[in-house]
């Protein structure tokens, strides 16, 4: 069972579990409560299976998604679609041309279904959805809406945070980990849980460039929120070997203000955060960040 504060998080690992919903443009109510019309079924079958299809077909799968999704009509659930599509279509590296489709998609579903503010006041989820596509992934959009303007101006102040960020944390091994404390090594910080599909995915490949750089000062320091008596044997399982953290409480989940996992930060020699990433990378994404770092 995920922590409290898991439970909150996005939809993207959650989007093609059994129960899909739509409530007021915003996924939220269980699939078979959900009456969906002869025109959105087709969709919602194709977004739950998108996760099994291998990488090249997916990315097909993708596109034509999001061509569909932008044709139909504005149908009840058209803004949910879309955004459950935009969730799911960061989960890699399926092309440039392909995400900036679905973002054009994911643009247009607001422009005629514009989604209210969340119960906090704050701006809509598929704004947040929308400005994370341009802020973290370098897609084009605009929009006139003041939740779009909001919505960027939160994923700014998140930025700022998470560069002046420090923490002390302990790993499965009992070592201590002290954030500001590890200037001179390239620090990748990486959010996971055993739960998330997309976590366990991206792990060979972090891994893989642990091995790799390692000799040349990588660091990668993995963060999970969940008890050790869950995180040990999945770590012994899976053979890793870089350093896995625990975050009783939630406290460093809450200082980087995340709304979902995978998530990584990459932060120079310097200190410097210098890439970042709000979903799962391919070992290439991650080299491309690690890069930025001067790891190559």
């Amino acid at each position: 069972m995920p922590s409290l504060s898991a439970l909150w998080f996005r939809v993207r690992a959650l989007v093609v579990a059994a129960s899909f919903f739509v409530s007021g443009g915003v996924l939220s109510a269980q699939q078979n409560k959900t009456v969906w019309s002869p025109q959105e079924k087709p969709i919602v079958d194709q977004l739950q299976g998108l996760r099994k299809l291998d990488d090249r077909t997916r990315v097909e799968a993708t596109r034509r998604l999001a061509m569909q999704i932008r044709q139909l009509p504005p149908v009840p659930h058209k803004l949910g679609l879309a955004g459950a599509l935009a969730n799911l279509s960061t989960e890699g590296d399926f092309g440039r041309d392909t995400l900036q489709e679905v973002t054009n998609t994911l643009a247009m579903a607001l422009r005629e279904q514009p989604a209210r503010p969340e119960k906090d006041g704050g701006p809509n989820h598929h704004y947040m959805e929308l400005a994370s596509l341009v802020r973290y992934e370098h897609m084009k959009a605009e929009s006139n809406d003041p939740q779009y303007t909001e919505a960027m101006a939160k994923l700014r102040a998140a930025d700022e945070a998470r560069q002046d960020a420090d923490f002390t944390l302990t790993d499965l091994e009992g070592d201590s980990w002290h954030l500001q404390e590890l200037h001179g090594k390239v620090v990748l910080v990486n959010f996971w849980a055993t739960w998330c599909p997309p976590c366990r995915k991206e792990m060979p490949d972090l891994q893989a460039l642990f091995d790799k750089y390692k000799g040349q000062g990588l660091i990668i320091l993995s963060i999970s929120d969940e008890e050790a008596a869950k995180v040990t044997p999945f770590i012994k399982q899976q053979n890793i070997t870089y350093p896995i953290i625990l975050d009783p409480g939630d406290k460093v989940h809450n200082l980087y203000q995340l709304e979902g996992v995978p998530n990584s930060f990459v932060y120079n020699r310097d200190g410097q955060l210098v890439a970042q990433a709000m979903d799962m990378r391919t070992r290439g994404q991650f080299e491309e960040m690690l890069a930025q770092a001067g790891l190559k």
